[in-house]
């Protein structure tokens, strides 16, 4: 990503910036150093230098800061010496928040939320996540129109002059936006029924459907080049990814599979986004099995396991079969590491999609999912229906075969996900 890209309504470029984290007392506590290093990843990814990075030890919030006065004016002190143009909390602000640390350091104060919603904003690309990262962005901004550093200018749409008689600019920036957010989720319900009819078209199919699931940047997009040799955008930055890609793949001699690559999960991800992506998890819920792909070589992994499996409760998905896949064991450097992974999940997968190690142990086990609970059945096809004959073989293994009096008399092993097609054949 360009370093240009960040930019605050005077045009200037913000390049450097002063991350704060904040320690509350707790059993989460010890993570704070963890949590802002990740922040600091994913302002990398804006194209922002961190020159500073600071764990504040809090109590209990502060109305005003969220954190106390003192330390604020501090910080502020501290960026403006150092030529920082931005200072980024590992926390939510409220819009009064958010104001009050604009005033007291006269600089641009954003907080996660913020950051990675310009981070999918910048790596949206199909129509859906477009609107979807539009939406978000919307909903957020409207109650901080008064803030000293705003990005409406990257929002804004529509023709000047349409103010109404005695409406402050205000109000009129208020009405622009809530009519751009109703905009926006009616233009959504319309690609969410483009999408309904798509997902309904596929599940005729009856070819089973994998979504890829885990935390961002673990290698979820290059699994599924690896599996399909498809050549979807692969990069090592956070939520490189934002659009589900689905690609069919053999996963046995009989036996095709969907694999859908999605959005990567991450820890504090606000919830208004988790709900704004409710479309793009939806390949999740749809899924007939999951494959969890973790990052085997990141400190913490077990703390993304966690992560991933949070948000799959929240989807109501746990209850589907589960592959847990650990990848990049090539840049594992302490055996220990994996032999203790191994003794937690003993029916996961280590794989290294770099070297391809793994890959097909990964599409055996694939496969065995896929027919699961296979059936042995004898059916009676008419003659003429050869269509009907060419997909038995296709998705089954013919055990027998006999013509008689113009039918076809089949005894094939199949997956039960077929029993429904072949039903009114059966013997």
């Amino acid at each position: 990503m360009s370093k240009t890209r960040f930019q605050i309504d005077n045009k200037k470029t913000v390049k450097k910036a002063y991350l704060i984290g904040v320690s509350t007392p707790g059993p989460e506590s010890h993570l704070a150093e963890e949590h802002l290093l990740e922040l600091e990843e994913l302002v990398d990814t804006m194209g922002i230098h961190t020159v500073k990075s600071e764990v504040v030890y809090l109590r209990k919030p502060n109305a005003k800061f969220y954190i106390g006065s003192g330390k604020v004016e501090e910080i502020a002190r501290e960026a403006r010496e150092n030529g920082m143009e931005c200072i980024v909390v590992d926390f939510e602000l409220t819009p009064s928040q958010q104001r009050n640390w604009e005033t007291t350091s006269g600089l641009c104060v954003i907080d996660r939320q913020e950051v990675i919603l310009e981070i999918f904003a910048s790596r949206a690309k199909t129509k859906e996540a477009v609107l979807q990262v539009a939406l978000a962005r919307m909903e957020y901004s409207l109650p901080r129109l008064t803030r000293a550093w705003t990005h409406l200018s990257r929002q804004r749409g529509g023709a000047a002059g349409t103010r109404g008689e005695g409406e402050t600019q205000l109000e009129a920036d208020r009405r622009m936006i809530q009519n751009r957010i109703n905009h926006l989720k009616k233009e959504l319900i319309e690609v969410s029924k483009h999408r309904t009819v798509q997902r309904s078209k596929r599940e005729k199919s009856i070819i089973p459907l994998a979504a890829i699931v885990g935390y961002t940047n673990v290698g979820k997009s290059s699994l599924l080049n690896a599996l399909s040799g498809a050549s979807v955008f692969v990069e090592d930055k956070l939520f490189a990814t934002l659009d589900a890609t689905t690609k069919a793949i053999s996963v046995s001699e009989k036996q095709s599979m969907l694999i859908t690559d999605t959005v990567g999960f991450i820890r504090k991800l606000p919830h208004n986004l988790v709900e704004a992506f409710k479309s793009t998890l939806e390949e999740v819920v749809v899924s007939d099995l999951i494959i969890h792909i973790l990052d085997i070589s990141n400190p913490g992994v077990e703390q993304h396991f966690k992560t991933t499996i949070s948000l799959l409760k929240e989807l109501e998905s746990l209850d589907k079969p589960t592959i847990t896949v650990f990848n990049k064991i090539d840049k594992l450097e302490n055996p220990v590491v994996r032999a203790r992974l191994k003794a937690l999940y003993p029916n996961s997968i280590f794989i290294s999609v770099k070297t391809g190690e793994g890959i097909d142990l990964l599409l055996q086990k694939l496969g065995g999912m896929a027919n699961r609970n296979s059936q042995t059945m004898h059916l009676k096809i008419p003659a003429e229906k050869s269509d009907l004959i060419s997909k038995i073989y296709r998705v089954g293994k013919v055990i027998g075969i006999k013509y008689e009096n113009e039918s076809v008399f089949i005894s094939v092993r199949m997956p039960k996900i077929y029993k429904k097609v072949f039903a009114s054949y059966s013997m």
